[in-house]
């Protein structure tokens, strides 16, 4: 995927375009890995999702005089699938997740059934954020959300290191408010 970018001068006589010399953003796996902390994280949060789903199941099964034998199959089956997701799962991630800033693009990759990849031009960036939930806080973790003149949404770099992430966002807000552009 490549990107030309179109500059349009407004004149008293109407619209000209003009296509200013093409940057090339390429669809390529960005170069920097999430902080090895976010395997913790990722597995604490499944956890918690497992153990609330198996402790439900639990419930039910061993206060029912009569549980239903479908409900103590799912519960059978959460209890092993629940081992092999935190297993797999946070080492999967932690190697697809990656992000990239130069100093045209904000590169992501990100995902572990459905991956997605992400260029945000560094001109069409219109805020940048930090973000720390108080189990990102424990493992000393933070997310930068990058707002973007797009309707897909904003760019989402999760599971950097909280130093990391706070030059990440100096270091973006610096180069945006040197880049000519609207954001739009």
């Amino acid at each position: 995927m490549s990107w030309a970018v179109h500059i349009e001068v407004v004149q008293a006589g109407g619209v000209t375009e003009e296509t200013a010399p093409p940057v090339r953003l390429s669809l390529r796996p960005p170069a920097n890995r999430v902080s090895r902390r976010a395997i913790g994280y990722w597995t604490v949060w499944a956890a918690v999702g497992w153990a609330v789903l198996i402790g439900i199941q639990a419930v039910f099964v061993l206060t029912s005089d009569d549980p239903p034998a479908w409900l103590t199959v799912t519960w059978v089956i959460s209890c092993v699938l629940a081992p092999l997701h935190l297993l797999v799962m946070p080492q999967w991630r932690y190697r697809i997740h990656r992000w990239e800033v130069t100093g045209e693009a904000v590169y992501t990759q990100e995902g572990w059934l459905k991956q997605d990849w992400r260029i945000a031009p560094i001109s069409r960036i219109q805020t940048v954020d930090i973000e720390r939930d108080p189990v990102e806080q424990l493992f000393r973790l933070a997310k930068i959300t990058v707002t973007t003149a797009s309707a897909a949404g904003p760019v989402k770099i999760a599971g950097l290191d909280h130093t990391e992430a706070l030059a990440l966002a100096a270091e973006l807000t610096k180069t945006t408010q040197a880049t000519p552009g609207d954001a739009t």
